[in-house]
């Protein structure tokens, strides 16, 4: 990447190009929305809230009238409303380039999903997991399609816990979060591996924002964390403007390669602007990317003509 900052203003034309950003209606979904808007992309904001999606869309048009925004609900925590999802956008012929795995839950109290799954597992992973390969097959058509998927800093201290996914022996909030987003990384670099093999055009590129002053932070959490995330927040976090530079770069940039990370240029990647970083080693690992693949397309019902990589 050049050594020069990038900025939003460095964003490519996006005129004629759909993206499908979940988690629009607030953080870094909405400022990534605000961003492509504002180079001519039309812009579906997938939420779960259309109350607060409709909010959204108020806020952005004001600022741009002429911003191509869509508004579809969908809860990436329940396979059932991610399939719907997907039903719609190929029943009414849309066109996706670019999807922007955005969605997700921090730290919540121990809960399950519609489908008996671990929240932040289903929200941050499988339901991404299955809105990417129901949509997959129409991305490849298109000039520069691209799947990006949003981790965290905190994917490093994340495992998968084969043996107690949801948690019923033993629970542990942050634990949990870094689960699912070392399960995010995991499948961003599987998914880069077998779309190389097959020789399909799709991108599959890995963001992270660093520290990044959101709602995540206070919303899910309860008790002394929601305190101290709403303190960390003001004393240590970035702009939320700033947070969403290296999925933007991740989304639009001509130089972001499939396979790569992208997160902050700051010291311990909490904050900058989009560079390169490693993903932490045990992510890399293709024999657990393949077994926690198979076991995605199991507890999903979803399953990708892509076979593993030799």
């Amino acid at each position: 990447m050049d050594d020069s900052k990038w900025t939003a203003s460095r964003i490519p034309d996006q005129t004629g190009r759909t993206f499908v950003v979940t988690g629009a209606n607030s953080g870094l979904g909405l400022a990534t929305s605000r961003q492509l808007a504002r180079r001519g992309a039309h812009v579906i904001m997938a939420v779960r809230d259309e109350t607060k999606g409709r909010q959204a869309i108020a806020e952005l048009t004001a600022a741009q009238p002429d911003a191509r925004l869509e508004l579809r609900r969908v809860d990436l925590a329940d396979l059932d409303s991610v399939r719907a999802f997907a039903d719609r956008i190929h029943a009414d012929g849309v066109s996706v380039d670019v999807l922007v795995n955005n969605a997700g839950v921090m730290m919540p109290p121990r809960t399950l999903s519609p489908q008996g799954h671990e929240i932040q597992l289903a929200a941050n992973h499988l339901g991404h997991f299955a809105l990417t390969g129901l949509l997959l097959g129409s991305l490849r058509h298109h000039d520069d399609p691209r799947v990006v998927n949003i981790s965290s800093i905190l994917h490093r201290r994340g495992r998968i816990r084969f043996d107690d996914l949801t948690g019923a022996r033993k629970y542990s909030p942050l634990a949990f979060y870094a689960q699912s987003k070392f399960a995010t990384t995991l499948f961003g670099l599987e998914l880069d591996r077998r779309l190389r093999a097959s020789g399909s055009p799709v991108r599959s590129v890995l963001a992270h924002p660093g520290y990044t002053a959101t709602n995540l932070q206070s919303s899910a959490p309860t008790g002394l964390t929601k305190l101290l995330g709403g303190f960390t927040n003001r004393l240590l976090g970035q702009d939320v403007e700033v947070g969403a530079l290296p999925q933007l770069y991740a989304a639009t940039d001509p130089g972001a390669e499939g396979g790569e990370f992208i997160g902050p240029d700051g010291v311990g990647e909490s904050r900058g602007h989009p560079t390169r970083v490693r993903p932490v080693a045990s992510a890399e690992d293709p024999a657990t990317a393949v077994r926690f693949w198979k076991l995605s397309e199991e507890l999903t019902g979803v399953c990708y003509d892509l076979p593993a990589a030799v």
